[in-house]
Parts: structure tokens; C-alpha cells; sequence
């Protein structure tokens, strides 16, 4: 097994796991947002979960297609985590996750989202037996 395929095969599971994860949490923190009072940072992490968890569903999907789907999942599901985390703790806690938490959270979604744009120009994975 070579270092990259052992990356991905780290990260394949990793990534249909965090998908589950932001989709339900997408659900629990809508919910809260429309029974919570202020509904700003809730709404936000919501939408931001619920974006993003059918984009890694669907990187999950391609890995044996699309060579840049490990380091866009990763990318994608660590800046939705970092910015969504920081939403929540702001809301529920007062305080943010560190400074700057959300702005990184959001450039890991962006570089994530270029990740896959770069995927375009690369060739398809091939799977050796």
C-alpha cells in the first residue's frame, strides 16, 4: 500500500462518517435556531452543515473517480467543523473556538471547494488490484 492510497483509505470512511455527522447536526441546529431566540449563529452553522454534508456525500461517492476527493474532504469537512463549532460556541457559550475560527473554518471550505475545481484537470483514479 502506497502512502497516498493509504491517505485515502484513511480518509473514505472518515469523510462518510463526518457527512452523517454534519447533516444530523445541520438538522438538530435548524431546529434549535427556529426554537432558540436569536437564530444568527445557529442558522448559519446550519446551512453551512447542510451544504456540506452532501457535497462530502458525494465526494464519498467518487473517491474511485475524482483524484483530489481525500484532500478536498478533508479540507471541506475540517473548515465546516472549525466554522460551524465556532457559530455554535458563540451562541451557546459566549465565546469563540479561537481567534479567528470562523474566517479559517470558512478559507478550509473555500480551499476545499478549489480542491475539487482542481480535480477537474487531473486523471481519473485508477484502482490497482
Amino acid at each position: 500500500m502506497t502512502k497516498s492510497m493509504s491517505f485515502s483509505a484513511t480518509i473514505r470512511p472518515l469523510t462518510l462518517f463526518v457527512a452523517g455527522t454534519l447533516g444530523g447536526a445541520g438538522v438538530a441546529l435548524a431546529a434549535a435556531a427556529s426554537h432558540g431566540g436569536d437564530a444568527h449563529f445557529l442558522g448559519s452553522a446550519s446551512t453551512m452543515c447542510l451544504a456540506h454534508a452532501p457535497a462530502l456525500l458525494a465526494l464519498y461517492a467518487g473517491y474511485d473517480r475524482i483524484r483530489t476527493a481525500p484532500v478536498a474532504a478533508v479540507l471541506l469537512g475540517l473548515g465546516t467543523l472549525v466554522f460551524a463549532g465556532d457559530l455554535v460556541g458563540r451562541h451557546f457559550g459566549g465565546n469563540s473556538l479561537f481567534p479567528l475560527a470562523a474566517p479559517t473554518g470558512g478559507l478550509g471550505m473555500i480551499a476545499g471547494w478549489a480542491v475539487v475545481a482542481l480535480g477537474a484537470f487531473f486523471k481519473k483514479r485508477t484502482m490497482e488490484v
